[in-house]
């Protein structure tokens, strides 16, 4: 098999706290907001991988609640698997992949992170299975899926 028709695998927690607000974090290669997360380690089992990129990336020990959705990034060829989740310790800090951290109300997402992004907190926030979507990195691609107004 061609190293160019495998995928890579990342995990992502939409954290939610007790005022119904979602973590999200500043990039520092790109300064774009996202939720915490990254790729998993070969050997890593999935909620362990979730823990570790968040508490790399935030100082936060969470608790993983559910899987709300499944996005596929057609360009890059990435499989995105995002949990909710919610905090059980640690500190919330600055790290090496972050430069800022801040919690939003759901009317922020849409307007200050990219659709592919937002699209995946919102599934998160709300209570219908997990979600299954195709993305090109920034926007949703358009089919069945349903778009961010």
């Amino acid at each position: 098999m061609a190293a160019s028709s495998r995928h890579s695998v990342s995990v992502a927690a939409v954290i939610v706290n007790d005022d119904d607000q979602v973590l999200v974090t500043r990039r520092r290669d790109n300064g774009h907001w996202e939720p915490p997360g990254g790729v998993l380690e070969l050997a890593e089992s999935i909620l362990d991988g979730l823990r570790r990129e968040v508490r790399e990336e935030t100082g936060l020990e969470i608790q993983p609640e559910r899987l709300t959705g499944v996005y596929k990034n057609m360009q890059l060829g990435i499989v995105a698997l995002v949990f909710r989740a919610r905090v059980v310790g640690g500190q919330l800090r600055e790290t090496e992949e972050t430069t800022r951290a801040e919690w939003w109300r759901r009317e922020a997402i849409i307007g200050r992170m990219d659709e592919a992004y937002a699209i995946r907190v919102l599934d998160a926030l709300n209570d219908a299975g997990p979600a299954v979507r195709a993305h090109d990195g920034m926007s949703i691609l358009q089919g069945k899926e349903p778009r961010i107004n």
